[in-house]
This record gives C-alpha cells, structure tokens and sequence, in this order.
C-alpha cells in the first residue's frame, strides 16, 4: 500500500472527509464516504450503525488466534477553519480540527493492506468510532461489540513533536476530564434593591476566582472555565440565578475523584455563606487512558523495527480520550504520531492533519497486527 498511487488515493479520501465534516453524533455522510471505501476492500464482515454512525470492519484468518481491535474516530469539532488550503471545510462552523480525518486516511490504508494480505491466524477488527469528542462514542460501541478483543489499539496525532516521531508511554498517556455544570438559585429583584434579593453574582466570582487558584498551584489538575451566565440583560433586575461550566482534568482516576470531591465541598461552603441553593450534574466524562504493559510493548517494538524515532513522553498528557473506555475493559495501548514541532495545536482553527502522516501509521498498525497476532 506504500506505492504512490495507493498513498494518493488515501490523501484523497482525507481530503473528502475533510472537506465534509460532522460532528459529534451526526457523522452520516462521513460514514457513507468510508463504507463506500471499505467495500472495495472485500472484509469478512461490514458492520454499520455501531454506536451510531460507527463502523466495524472484519477480516478473519484461516487459523483461529487473538482478535486484535484497531479503532479510529470520525466526529470533527464545532469551530471554523481559518486555513485556506483547498480542500477546506464546506460546513460552516465546523471542521476537522483534531484531525480525526487524517486516522480515518490511515484506518482505510489498513484495510487496504488486509485485502491484499489477510492475516494468516487470528482476527483483526477495524472501528471507525463516531462521537470521540464528547466522550460518548466509545462507551455506546463497547455496549454493543460482539467480540472481546485481546489486544486494542489507538493513535493520535500529536503537535509539538517531531513529524514522523512515535510517541509512547508506560501507563496513563492521557488524562481523566469531566464536564461540570452549577446552576445558582437565588432571589431576583428589582435592580434599585439588591439587598431585597439573593444575587449570585458573588458566588459565581467567588468559584471563578477558586478554579482559577487550582489550576495555576495543582499539577496536572487543571479546571477551565468554559462558560458563565448571571440573571438577565435587564439593567433594571438584579439577578436571581445564574450558570457556570467548567472542564475538570486530572492525571489519575484517584485525583479526578478527590478533585470532583474537593470541588463539590467549595461550592458547598460558598452557597452556604451566600445563602444560594444549586443544582450539580456532570457532562462529557473521559476516563484515563492507561497503556497495558504488553500492547504498549509491542508498540514500542514495532517503531524500533520500522526505524521510526520513539520518544517517551515525561508526563500524562491533560487532554483526554474516549479510548478511556477500551483500556478500562480491555488490554490496549494507544500512541501519537509527531506532527511537526511548530505546528499549530489540536482544536485550534489553524490546525490541519499533515498527509505524509498517512504511511507512517498505516506501517505502524500494520507492523502491529503482525506482532499482536504472532504472539
């Protein structure tokens, strides 16, 4: 599949999907573009409708083995691109910004590989997994998978390394996140007589004023305001109620909890001596994504073998991922793909999946399957 033909047919389709965005839930068109690629490579078995839009491709050994899942995401993000390459996003709005249409190129230039070389023993499972941003996707494929991989795997593409370079690391690679909504309730009044009413105005700065502490003396425990709303815009009313939204990061599941706890106990104290009722809930939860000794092992290997440069990273990086969910359950590992040191960050409106990523993460799953499968 490394021929220049086969690669620029891959870097078509990345364009496409490019080009036709979805997000989070709503990925039809962006299935019907992949199933249309995926037929022509013949799998044992095409599963649609998985988890969503998700897709699941299947292509069996004659020799029963391991079953080893590969899973890449589909959803892009509600931001408009500020590129101008030619392929740019026609959705307004929207656009592939954490380039989930560069791992889906890389998927399919598997699933080419497979048609042409079946795997002698063993299964291997090709998930194009829908809704990976709001932490949902995975959770509800899992819920319907037929199979119980031995082995999972994933990657990412990682600004801020160098292009070509694999990224590995020993445990948790990427941080636990939840979303956290606080709704106030007070006691409007007339804007003339604020003491009449119970403003939430204080509680709101208060708790902005806390997050803002936390993150900047925590390491690894990061809480960012993602919205804030008070009262009405009434210059006449003092407000009664008002909403905050904050994104909770931790490194571990011990510290997300301790973290959900602490910050639970300070809104606690706080509507107490502002005498405010609030009602909590919870959004988008992520869980860690931690790499098992074995698959992470094998990554390891494979890059050596393909002459890659591998870096361990120091740190768990604070984004989060919903492949969370597989390496809950089962035995899985997932690594990044450098893609340029200077290069614009993940979820910015700048950001575009470098193509001659494509190749590399075909060789590296495909190196993958052989070693996963031989074990």
């Amino acid at each position: 599949m490394n021929n220049h033909g086969n690669i620029q047919r891959l870097i078509d389709l990345r364009h496409q999907l490019h080009r036709e965005p979805e997000l989070s839930g709503n990925e039809e068109q962006t299935a019907n573009t992949l199933l249309q690629f995926l037929k022509q490579q013949h799998p044992d078995l095409l599963v649609t409708a998985v988890g969503g839009h998700g897709i699941i491709a299947v292509y069996n050994g004659e020799i029963p083995g391991r079953t080893v899942l590969l899973r890449c995401d589909m959803d892009a993000l509600p931001i408009n691109e500020s590129t101008e390459v030619k392929y740019r996003s026609a959705a307004s709005g929207i656009s592939h910004k954490c380039g989930h249409d560069g791992h889906m190129a890389i998927m399919c230039g598997v699933a080419a590989e497979l048609a042409e070389n079946k795997p002698v023993r063993g299964t291997v499972i090709l998930l194009f997994q829908p809704a990976e941003e709001t932490g949902q996707g995975a959770a509800r494929v899992i819920s319907q998978l037929d199979y119980k991989p031995d082995l999972c795997y994933a990657l990412h593409n990682l600004p801020g390394f160098s292009m070509g370079s694999v990224i590995t690391k020993d445990g948790a690679f990427a941080g636990a996140s939840r979303g956290m909504i606080i709704k106030f309730e007070g006691k409007c009044s007339h804007a003339s007589q604020p003491l009449e009413g119970t403003s939430p105005a204080l509680a709101v700065a208060s708790l902005i004023t806390f997050f803002s502490k936390v993150s900047k003396h925590s390491e690894g425990i990061i809480a960012t305001l993602i919205h804030a709303s008070i009262g009405e815009a009434a210059f006449g009313t003092s407000p009664g109620k008002a909403t905050v939204m904050v994104t909770l990061r931790a490194p571990t599941t011990k510290k997300m909890s301790q973290f959900s706890q602490d910050v639970t106990q300070q809104i606690n104290l706080i509507c107490e001596e502002e005498k405010l009722q609030y009602i909590l809930s919870w959004a988008e939860e992520f869980p860690v994504t931690a790499n098992a000794e074995l698959p992470n092992s094998i990554i390891r290997q494979t890059a050596e073998q393909l002459g890659y440069k591998t870096r361990d990273a120091k740190r768990t990086f604070p984004w989060s991922e919903d492949f969370g969910h597989f390496t809950e359950r089962y035995p899985g590992a997932i690594f990044g793909l450098g893609s340029g040191v200077n290069t614009a960050l993940l979820h910015s409106s700048e950001y575009d999946f470098p193509d001659q990523l494509i190749p590399i993460g075909i060789a590296m799953f495909k190196g993958i399957i052989d070693r996963s499968l031989k074990l």
